[in-house]
């Protein structure tokens, strides 16, 4: 795999992971080959687009906090055995860079690939003044029967101040709020505004959302297919003090805005089938 091309940089990053780094006319960006996790993309005359935690973890066998996780095959805390890594173990695995692509436009295409269970994943990352991001989840032709699986795209967004912030996109949709317990919440009719912890699973949409932030005047807004579950995130005060890997005051400076195939929505496929779920993010000037 040639990796000299121009704008695409290979290094060892924190903890000495194994880290490309892309450096184009049209954005930045850093990528690991541990969970094939993006942690950072800021295009060109925009702040950084992307949150990472300054307690993160660079460690093999650890998650990275912040930046963009793959959740896979599962979404939380595994159904059957809490002994079993949260949100899967593709976020764990060390990924092989496939190809590197410098389209007309300028924008690089990175290409790579991971097998877990009997499921072979790929995953396209396209760091440009737009982030696209394209999961592609095939079960094996050789498995003796159906699988069923869950996956996100976990995006951690970098904002002003959470409480000045809002997200528009979702008003006409219902969903399960996790917090103070599981309970089923019909159309709030308004943008989400945040003012204590929030952990929401949006259901049965595919439409786009929009996180307006006055503080660094623009507009982030994340599209998406192959996915009905959108789940907004933030731990707030007391939850980000228990994380060990997230800084106790750093929930004020984030928002997840998540891509997802989660619950009701998982995705089941015979042997030989795949399915991909892809987000498109946009950085705007308010």
């Amino acid at each position: 795999m040639r990796t000299s091309m121009p704008g695409l940089m290979p290094d060892s990053g924190l903890g000495g992971l194994s880290r490309l780094r892309v450096q184009t006319d049209c954005a930045s960006g850093e990528l690991y080959l541990h969970g094939a996790h993006l942690t950072s993309w800021q295009p060109a005359g925009h702040h950084p687009v992307l949150w990472l935690s300054g307690s993160s973890w660079f460690e093999p066998g650890k998650p990275i906090r912040g930046g963009v996780p793959i959740c896979f095959p599962w979404f939380g805390p595994h159904p059957q055995d809490a002994s079993l890594p949260a949100h899967g173990s593709a976020r764990l695995q060390e990924w092989q860079l496939q190809s590197a692509v410098c389209g007309d436009d300028g924008v690089l295409k990175l290409v790579l690939q991971t097998e877990t269970g009997n499921f072979l994943l790929r995953y396209e990352v396209s760091p440009g003044r737009e982030l696209q991001l394209r999961l592609t989840c095939e079960l094996s032709a050789t498995a003796v029967a159906a699988e069923r699986f869950e996956a996100a795209l976990h995006t951690y967004l970098s904002v002003s101040e959470i409480q000045g912030i809002e997200i528009t996109g979702l008003e006409k949709t219902g969903y399960l709020s996790k917090v103070p317990q599981l309970q089923w919440c019909e159309p709030a009719g308004q943008p989400i505004r945040f003012s204590e912890e929030t952990d929401r699973v949006y259901q049965n949409t595919a439409d786009a959302v929009v996180l307006h932030d006055p503080g660094l005047q623009r507009r982030i807004t994340v599209s998406k297919q192959g996915s009905l579950s959108t789940v907004i995130w933030n731990p707030w005060i007391d939850k980000s003090r228990r994380m060990p890997d997230f800084g106790d005051d750093e929930w004020t400076g984030m928002v997840c805005i998540e891509t997802a195939c989660v619950g009701d929505h998982a995705v089941v496929l015979q042997p030989g089938q795949s399915h991909q779920i892809s987000a498109t993010i946009r950085a705007d000037h308010a």
